[in-house]
């Protein structure tokens, strides 16, 4: 396959606004990112430069250097090479691509700290957001009975069932923006844990779909955002009727549990 390679300047104080930037670049179709070089197959740059060209001018903190074509290499080879596979806890191992959650983020590892603390023998635990897939990886590890793994982005989902077979686990991988679809299939209560590493307003637009999904005394882990975003979740949480039961924090990133309190 052909590829181009686009020259981006990103100047972001923060780097989850870099995080937030690369995937935006993912669903529009950049496959690989390497530093301020990302790398799109060279028909989908064809039919999406000048969609790619005003997002990036949108932005004071973004500046769009240029695009060059590349050889004509397997590039997929080349970035494994220079990238080995991250590895985790647990004998966990990780082939990051263009997905989010190489295990090394501060939002990362903290749910992964909590599932590694946490009692998962036979529970049903669904991942929203799942980027990588790590996260449901190590649920599944950790003893869940069923993982369901969700992603808006096709190629997570295809990163995600990549990563599931390196580690030798089955998972139930998914394309989808929320749990919404499953609860109104199967009906309510389908889940004992629901993991959401999410940006803060997709964690807000769906906290109903939580809230719904969520087994009697079930919980959820949100993370994702910062201190300052914390008032809002619990608000929109409370008013789904689940309880703050802990608050983590790691350089300035939130790991906010909830629980839906079991009906008497």
């Amino acid at each position: 396959m052909k590829y181009h390679v686009l020259h981006i300047l990103t100047e972001f104080a923060e780097e989850w606004q870099k995080d937030i930037f690369d995937q935006q670049l993912c669903e529009l179709g950049v496959d690989t990112i390497d530093g301020n070089d990302y790398y799109i197959p060279s028909e989908v740059w064809m039919e999406k430069a000048d969609e790619i060209r005003t997002f990036c001018s949108a932005t004071e903190s973004i500046t769009f250097m240029g695009a060059d074509a590349c050889p004509d290499e397997n590039w997929n080879a080349v970035w494994e090479a220079e990238h080995p596979v991250h590895e985790l806890p647990l004998g966990i191992r990780i082939i990051p691509h263009c997905a989010f959650g190489a295990g090394y983020h501060e939002t990362t590892s903290l749910v992964i700290n909590s599932l590694l603390s946490a009692h998962l023998s036979g529970k049903n635990v669904l991942d929203h957001g799942t980027g990588t897939g790590v996260l449901a990886i190590f649920a599944k590890r950790l003893g869940a009975a069923r993982v369901v793994a969700v992603d808006i982005d096709e190629k997570s989902v295809e990163n995600a069932k990549e990563n599931a077979s390196l580690n030798d686990v089955e998972i139930d991988v998914r394309l989808g923006s929320s749990p919404l679809p499953f609860v109104e299939k199967a009906g309510a209560g389908l889940f004992d844990l629901i993991l959401a590493n999410i940006h803060r307003n997709v964690l807000l637009a769906n906290m109903p779909s939580y809230a719904a999904a969520l087994t009697d005394g079930g919980e959820l882990w949100i993370s994702g955002f910062y201190q300052e975003d914390c008032s809002a979740l619990r608000t929109a949480a409370e008013q789904q009727g689940l309880t703050l039961i802990d608050v983590q924090a790691k350089n300035e990133w939130q790991l906010m549990k909830y629980r839906k309190e079991e009906r008497l």
